[in-house]
């Protein structure tokens, strides 16, 4: 926890902002550089991206930060940062939000790579990497991320896990590990990797991790207040209408309570990697298996539906109804992913300076279970690579460029497979430049992409070309101060499911329909900011807007098919704008006693062309904390607040606003720094919480009081 807020003020401008640098900024701490503790440059790994200066708004999680806030999915782990929330459709299953967008619009890069799993194609869709054997947690928003496709419209989330080693170690062995319990959901947590100097160009790396939970206590009701007073309502009609059993079975489900049944999770891991080379020429390759297996909540009362709204010849009983049976039947999703990834690069020192490329292929299975029975399989394997190209510096000018190629081979088998068969390639050429000198400078980005989608079971091919670039301007009236403002234009193609779904999706209790006919989704986008230091405050301020042409959503139509509610991928105009502040404030400091404030806010507002609200559009977040430290023992307490969100779609529900409290103390009981011990108590006063960007959140709350140790050592 030390090291977070105070000792960094100097470097941490670059962290939650758009069009923040990403650029080299000295980190105030003279603690060993490595996973421990984090007193490096605050520096983008992913190549092309690095040396730039404000084309990516930044958040870097690490060391202390990363292990404060460790959970099962990324997008638990980021959620508090400034313009993100979570899809939190599980404790299994839990993606970023950035700026209020998710699903296809969020690229998850491992190591600067897609990470070439399903979870972008639906929010019960498990993240397949895992942040116990996580370096650091990148964050990139802005028009920098044109580098990894129009994928990343809302913004990209690179975990890095030195799986391929990035150097050759110092010391002949290195050892980096993290373990925590819990109490909310009786976690266990153990992540571990070593890496070996096998002589002066070589190094080989292994890492593996293990996590178990239970079902997720929570503090209040499983259905949220709205849905409650539905299903006590179906009560009373079944009642009414003598059908004493299903009254029951609904007062029941109405009345579960302490504990969300189905959300257990078990999560295993494990890689190693070689890189043969140096810092400037080098070859590195690794293997990897990623293994889950979690539960799917159910919506309480959710194969019932009113007698009145029965067709025709369907028995009073209830006997043989889909969903009925669906709501006896627990659940879950076993997934499982073999990757392989290659990373190389060569220096030149000419004209193009070095040349980077990354390779990586995935073998990917997910498996929904209905009970013990196999209900759909989803099998997708996926190849990407990237190559690029760093141009010589010069005093005025300096920039990269490459080439990227994609493909994936889409499969659901079973019952309810609601996506028909399909391939995806794409293929793009991208580059991002910078130029000026003194006190203004320019960064221009760009990127064109083809991309061809088809289901040949549908007899439908589609091709389209999307054209994207950006411009930014930065000015620096004084040194430590930046104002700037970025202008772009993104295009997206639509993504296999949003072309081809057709059917019922048992884990998310929908009944979706795509549309073939979709167009290319256009995006003009305008950015402003602020960024720097007065005196020994640290601050970062950022406006935006996006207005969209034919922006592809999901949204529910009011009717039911099978028993479900039928959502469709539809298109219209929309328009996103918000802002995101943070400011590090320095209170006290005598000696090595240090406290500080670390004070946050974000909000983003979504509408169609006709005014009406976008759905799962988080509300505004407000975050305060107070860290100190003093020698080796740290203390953090935190007040994550976040707003009722009443500007609703139709048929979405209203989200309550709630706060969590938290707080931790760290202790690092040895003179090197290398092992932190960390105790916290989460959500102190068992709030109960829901998080709108979550599709489930009127029955998947988020967890009550939860006490947790953890240790991190690195030698």
């Amino acid at each position: 926890m030390r090291k977070i807020v105070l000792p960094l003020l100097a470097s941490v401008s670059a962290i939650a902002l758009p069009s923040a640098p990403v650029s080299a900024q000295q980190a105030a701490s003279d603690a060993a550089d490595d996973f421990h503790n984090t007193p490096r440059t605050i520096t983008i790994t992913a190549e092309g991206v690095g040396e730039l200066d404000i084309l990516a708004g930044t958040s870097v999680v690490e060391g202390d930060e990363l292990q404060r806030n460790m959970a099962g999915q990324v997008g638990d782990i980021l959620a508090d940062l400034p313009g993100v929330s979570a899809t939190s459709f599980s404790p299994g299953a839990s993606r970023p939000v950035l700026r209020g967008f998710s699903g296809e619009r969020v690229k998850i890069l491992t190591d600067g790579l897609g990470n070439l799993d399903a979870s972008n194609t639906s929010s019960d869709h498990a993240v397949s990497l895992d942040p116990l054997t996580t370096e650091r947690i990148e964050v990139l928003r802005g028009p920098a991320v044109l580098l990894y496709g129009s994928q990343a419209i809302g913004g990209a989330v690179n975990l890095i896990d030195k799986r391929i080693p990035r150097s050759i170690p110092d010391e002949p062995v290195h050892v980096d590990a993290i373990a925590g319990v819990g109490t909310v959901d009786d976690r266990r947590e153990i992540g571990g990797s070593v890496d070996l100097r096998a002589s002066d160009m070589v190094a080989v790396h292994f890492d593996a991790s293990y996590r178990t939970t239970d079902d997720l206590e929570i503090p209040g009701y499983v259905a949220s207040p709205q849905l409650r007073a539905d299903i006590l309502a179906d009560a009373a009609e079944e009642a009414e209408e003598g059908h004493t059993e299903e009254a029951e079975e609904l007062q029941e489900a109405a009345n579960q309570r302490g504990v969300l049944p189905d959300s257990a999770t078990e999560t295993y891991s494990y890689g190693g990697g070689v890189l043969i080379g140096d810092d400037v020429d080098f070859l590195g390759f690794s293997v990897s298996r990623y293994d889950t297996d979690y539960g799917v909540p159910l919506r309480p009362g959710g194969g019932h539906h009113h007698h009145g709204e029965e067709e025709e010849g369907e028995d009073h009983d209830h006997e043989g109804e889909e969903g009925h049976e669906h709501g006896e039947e627990g659940v879950s999703i076993g997934l499982k992913q073999t990757r392989a990834d290659v990373r190389g690069g060569l220096g030149f020192g000419g004209i193009i300076d070095r040349v980077d490329f990354r390779l990586g292929y995935s073998d990917y299975t997910h498996t929904e279970f209905e009970g013990e029975e196999v209900g759909t399989v989803f099998d997708v394997e996926g190849y990407e690579g990237r190559l690029v190209f760093t141009q010589q510096d010069t005093e005025a000018w300096r920039g990269s460029f490459g080439g990227q190629a994609y493909y994936r081979d889409f499969a659901a088998v079973g019952e309810e497979a609601f996506v028909a068969p399909n391939e995806t390639a794409q293929y793009s050429l991208f580059t991002l430049q910078e130029f000026g000198s003194g006190p203004l400078t320019f960064e221009a980005g760009g990127r064109y992409e083809h991309t061809e989608a088809s289901a040949d079971t549908l007899q439908v091919d589609r091709n389209f070309d999307a054209f994207s670039g950006a411009l930014s301007a930065v000015y620096r009236p004084v040194d430590g101060l930046r104002l700037g403002v970025t202008g772009s234009r993104v295009e997206r193609a639509p993504a296999g499911e949003e072309l081809f779904s057709d059917g019922p999706h048992i884990a998310t209790q929908q009944y979706e329909i795509g549309d073939v006919d979709l167009d290319t989704e256009k995006a003009w986008g305008a950015e402003i900011f602020a960024r720097g230091d007065v005196g020994d405050i640290s601050f970062n301020l950022a406006a935006y807007a996006q207005w969209f042409d034919d922006y592809i959503y999901l949204a529910a139509t009011g009717e039911e098919q099978d028993e479900l509610p039928v959502y469709a991928f539809l298109q219209d105009d929309a328009r996103y704008y918000g802002f995101e502040a943070q400011a590090l404030v320095p209170l006290y400091q005598q000696g090595d006693t240090r406290i500080g404030a670390d004070l946050r806010a974000d909000y983003v507002r979504a509408r169609l062309d006709d005014d009406s609200n976008l759905p799962l559009i988080p509300p505004l977040s407000l975050y305060a904390a107070l860290e100190g430290e003093t020698g080796p023992v740290g203390g953090r307490v935190e007040l994550a607040y976040t707003a009722e969100q009443d500007k609703i779609a139709t048929y979405e529900t209203p989200t309550d606003d709630f706060m969590f409290v938290n707080a931790s103390l760290s202790w690092e009981p040895f003179d090197d720094n290398n092992v932190t011990l960390l105790a916290q108590v989460r959500n102190i006063f068992d709030e109960e919480g829901r998080r709108h960007a979550s599709a489930t959140k009127d029955f998947v709350p988020l967890a009550g009081r939860d006490f947790r140790l953890s240790a991190r050592l690195s030698f």
